[in-house]
């Protein structure tokens, strides 16, 4: 296959410079493609082995790794958007790799259907979300990766493969977190149901006893999370569990107060005020973590799941066994208190359960994801890098999104299948056509 043929059937762009949503991340590709079938991608990857170039997909840009950077062919799934099929029946649906989630769940919605679980924002694209392990929090609901019953994927050599725990399991079992390393994603089949209602109850409460009620409040409720400010004893909870109904969404001024208003537009200027006077920052977190009040409103799933985040940060997230979650936090809070750091973002705290993906951070145990963040453009100053020593102390394992500093050599002792998935990318890309720094790194070579 020519780089002729592909440039005559594909969207091609000129080079220029690329980087993520974060801007923490850059990268110059030799060219950029956007495949409008898949057919058209299975040209694509043909085209840069025959040039020698190693190819990177990317949806949304909105890991704040380099995982989606590269010198060579970076594909762009903006035109892959397709829904190939909804069925009832079998409870799934099949859309093609870069569909975007808020899209996802708007015509999940009008077909009566839903995801049964969401992380907290829909921007990313189908395949970007679930190939770095996007997740929400659940009692019992997993990631947006292990709610996956098939895919199907473009290989180095240009073969365009289907794969289900009955077809080419294996592959299955590795390429539904796939971190981009065996292949392009070019479809992917949900299991979804019936459309339902979630009933939220958003609390403040004391650092002190969200984390001494944390084992009820985390079995208690089917979705449970909340925000710590640093700085302060304060942390924000919410609940959300299915409802009968009716539905009493937020009323729209209250919805734009709260969740655009308040936690963007206000939220950006605080920020802005601590990046230039850091002493300050205590004091905006005193008055930000009381400016959430307790709020209960029920609303479609996803809209319950999700909120606008428009402030822009850079983050590392790490999930720890869930039993290490309490001890965990509190060495997290003694650490910031006696550190000289002005920490303006709060501490995100969500569970999940063991699932048997081989890559997924749940991998065969129950979790607690622990996220700390710093606005853009902020100084780091030791922050993550000592965070990060308390999360691998508890046997930590990095969102493959988010920044972390961790090797192959520690990932192969916090995985257990690890070797397998790693063994599996030997057999279906030798030449590591899909290899990047970022791999290298965390894969080995």
């Amino acid at each position: 296959m020519s780089t002729q043929t592909t440039q005559t059937q594909t969207t091609q762009t000129q080079p220029g410079l690329w980087s993520n949503w974060a801007g923490n991340q850059t990268a110059r590709p030799r060219r950029v493609v956007a495949p409008g079938s898949v057919a058209e991608l299975a040209e694509a990857i043909g085209a840069a082995t025959s040039d020698g170039l190693p190819v990177k997909a990317v949806g949304s840009a909105h890991s704040f790794t380099s995982i989606a950077a590269t010198d060579g062919v970076l594909i762009r799934p903006d035109r892959l958007t397709a829904v190939r099929g909804i069925d009832h029946a079998a409870g799934t649906v099949t859309v093609e790799s870069g569909l975007g989630l808020e899209k996802l769940n708007q015509l999940l919605e009008h077909a009566g259907l839903a995801l049964t679980n969401m992380g907290d924002i829909m921007v990313q694209t189908v395949a970007g979300a679930t190939s770095t392990g996007t997740h929400g929090t659940g009692r019992a609901s997993g990631s947006l990766a292990a709610q996956i019953k098939a895919l199907e994927i473009v290989l180095a050599d240009g073969t365009v493969t289907q794969c289900s725990p009955t077809e080419n399991p294996e592959l299955f079992q590795g390429a539904r977190l796939g971190l981009g390393a065996l292949g392009v994603v070019s479809a992917i089949t949900f299991g979804v149901e019936p459309a339902f209602l979630l009933t939220a109850h958003e609390q403040p409460m004391s650092f002190d006893e969200v984390v001494g009620r944390f084992e009820e409040l985390a079995t208690g409720n089917e979705h449970f999370e909340f925000y710590w400010f640093p700085h302060t004893e304060g942390c924000s909870t919410k609940r959300n569990n299915r409802s009968e109904g009716p539905a009493a969404p937020l009323p729209n001024f209250k919805k734009w107060l709260d969740d655009d208003f308040l936690s963007n537009t206000v939220w950006e200027g605080a920020c802005r005020v601590g990046r230039a006077l850091p002493k300050t920052i205590p004091g905006i977190a005193k008055i930000a973590s009381k400016a959430w009040s307790e709020r209960t409103y029920t609303d479609v799933s996803y809209k319950v799941f999700t909120s606008p985040r428009r402030v822009r940060f850079v983050e590392m997230e790490y999930a720890v066994p869930r039993e290490a979650a309490t001890t965990v936090l509190r060495e997290l809070k003694r650490l910031v208190e006696r550190s000289d750091w002005k920490v303006s973002f709060p501490v995100e705290v969500r569970v999940a359960p063991a699932d048997d993906l081989w890559l997924s951070t749940a991998n065969g145990r129950d979790t607690a994801y622990i996220a700390v963040h710093l606005y853009r453009g902020t100084a780091d100053q030791g922050y993550f890098t000592e965070v990060e020593k308390i999360m691998t102390a508890h046997q930590g394992r990095p969102h493959w999104g988010k920044l972390h500093t961790r090797d192959a050599a520690y990932l192969a002792k916090a995985y257990p299948h690890f070797a397998d998935f790693t063994a599996l990318r030997d057999r279906v890309d030798p030449e590591r056509r899909f290899a990047n720094d970022y791999l290298r790194r965390v894969l080995g070579d």
